[in-house]
């Protein structure tokens, strides 16, 4: 009887389980590999400028909210303008400029972003705190879209899952959906997106003479 239940048991190791664990590992890796192609294709313009749709649901609470913007980036310096705010970074800081409030923030380096979409951090935030899965492909309005789902591996995390969805003729990001465990949903889509534009050299610098009647608050 231990003998058959030893053999059953191989049976199911051999069968199941360890092809079950060479699958998943080809799909980590398949997964993982297309988002490494987009960073790297992303990775080699001189600039990229991008123009999105951020939309937040939480069907249980009754919320929807969907608002525009758009963002240019060279390097590590970018210029976000999004919920009627004007973010820049310039390499050695970060200028968070308010109009509504005429009020401007100033911190060391590129800051702690409130405004949840950095736009630096859409080419390289998958490569650490995540799982990969290969998921469902989609054609839209001719495109070929796949998508990858990033499972957080902090147990803590609200994070549910992340899918990213990716023009695979291209390797131009398509959307980001982020799937809350609270029942939030947020997605970020683009809309337009070019690379190696034309921009002004002062592009990504801060002009305080263009703000003199702002009150500035810098940290120390």
């Amino acid at each position: 009887m231990t003998a058959k239940l030893n053999f059953i048991l191989k049976f199911i190791v051999l069968q199941i389980i360890i092809p079950f664990c060479f699958v998943y590992s080809q799909d980590h890796e398949k997964s993982r590999l297309l988002l490494d192609k987009v960073s790297k294709n992303m990775l080699s313009k001189e600039n990229m400028n991008f123009e999105f749709v951020y939309k937040l649901e939480n069907n249980k609470e009754k919320i929807t909210q969907e608002i525009e913007g758009n963002a240019q980036i060279s390097g590590e310096k970018y210029k976000l303008n999004f919920m009627d705010i004007e973010q820049i970074y310039d390499g050695f800081k970060t200028y968070t400029i308010v109009p509504e409030n005429e009020e401007i923030s100033i911190e060391a380096g590129d800051g702690n972003s409130d405004l949840m979409i950095k736009p630096t951090n859409l080419i390289t935030f998958y490569t650490s705190g995540y799982g990969y899965e290969w998921d469902i492909k989609q054609i839209v309005m001719g495109r070929t879209i796949q998508y990858v789902k990033l499972l957080p591996t902090e147990e803590n995390s609200d994070v549910k899952y992340l899918l990213i969805g990716v023009d695979i003729n291209n390797l131009n990001l398509f959307k980001i959906i982020e799937v809350g465990k609270n029942g939030t949903n947020t997605t970020l889509k683009i809309k337009n997106q070019s690379y190696n534009i034309s921009l002004p050299e002062n592009h990504f610098n801060f002009d305080t003479e263009l703000y003199k009647d702002y009150f500035i608050n810098e940290d120390s």
